[in-house]
């Protein structure tokens, strides 16, 4: 049987690059499960991973798309059945009419839940960074502020909606006006222009309860006025780059000021955490997105035959929300 998958030959533009296939769809071994694929995001790390600069460079060609969700077809593995709804947890190509896989490459949404699967294909990572974020560096409790720039995009969003349900404050910095009634309909509790005089506007707001977390998806001087902004021994993480300037980090605010300077990766987080605390974590999530309280805007849905439409739109700079591949149609 021939399974459609978008695939890539050789690094370079992923609008020029990707093409439609058929592959043979492969059998089950023992611990395995055949998933037809549901919907699946174009995200940043998609898009370079197809050009060659991620952090892992695959052997080609091969099958982008870092997350997905889908339906089980066929079971070779403990604990999963056919029907099961699933989201994909480790990288396995979501590209595609069907995944095959091992049972330890997905979740599988508690059949309590009710997530429409394009909610689903987005659970892997812009929420659990988020929650990551919110919950490993700082000891924060509730009414304490968190301060993080690039509030506007997808972790962006989703880390506003998840401090509201763990009771923390947030101030968002935007790189553009227009940007603040739809943070605040998140839950944001302030918005502001991430410019030389934003330092000065977050110590207005907050006094003496500075930020003692700073999420910092931008780097260059973003990332410093965020070490700028935060409390004496505060936390500083970074996950994301989209400036492409690196952080020079003053003495000043090491030396006196004492901050920490970490960084994340949530897929090493999913690699070196007990399956049980990783389950747990997404169980959480898929609570809040099946409540209603957890939502990722989409912008538009293409079908799998119109990647290179889809790429074309992904790669634009202003968007109402992800773009999304429709598979199976």
């Amino acid at each position: 049987m021939l399974n459609k998958a978008v695939r890539f030959h050789e690094f370079g533009a992923p609008e020029e690059k990707l093409e439609v296939e058929e592959i043979e769809s492969s059998s089950l071994s023992s611990g395995e499960i055949k998933v037809t694929v549901k919907n699946a995001p174009i995200n940043p790390a998609d898009i370079n991973f197809i050009q060659g600069t991620y952090g892992v460079k695959p052997e080609l060609p091969t099958t982008p798309g870092v997350e997905g969700s889908g339906e089980v077809l066929e079971s070779n593995a403990d604990g999963i059945a056919i029907g099961d709804q699933v989201i994909f947890v480790n990288r396995v190509g979501t590209w595609q009419e069907e995944v095959v896989c091992t049972s330890e490459d997905v979740y599988v949404v508690p059949k309590n839940l009710d997530l429409a699967h394009e909610q689903a294909a987005m659970l892997k990572v812009n929420p659990l960074t988020a929650l990551r974020l919110l919950e490993d560096y700082a000891e924060l409790k509730p009414g304490d502020y968190v301060v993080q720039n690039a509030a506007n995009s997808g972790v962006g969003q989703s880390l506003i909606q998840v401090a509201k349900q763990l009771g923390l404050k947030t101030i968002n910095l935007v790189r553009r006006e227009g940007l603040e009634d739809q943070l605040l309909g998140l839950g944001a509790d302030h918005v502001l222009i991430d410019d030389a005089d934003v330092v000065v506007k977050i110590r207005e707001i907050c006094g003496e309860n500075l930020p003692k977390l700073a999420c910092n998806a931008v780097g260059g001087d973003s990332a410093l006025r965020l070490m700028d902004a935060i409390e004496e021994r505060g936390h500083h993480v970074t996950y994301g780059a989209m400036s492409l300037r690196s952080i020079k980090v003053p003495n000043k605010f090491l030396i006196f000021k004492r901050i920490t300077i970490h960084g994340l990766w949530v897929t090493k987080w999913i690699a070196e955490n007990d399956r049980l605390a990783v389950d747990a974590a997404y169980t959480q999530l898929a609570e809040w997105v099946s409540a209603g309280k957890l939502v990722q805007p989409i912008d538009t849905i293409y079908p799998l035959a119109e990647i290179k439409s889809a790429m074309k739109h992904a790669l634009q700079a202003k968007k109402s929300g992800k773009v999304m591949l429709k598979m199976n149609q």
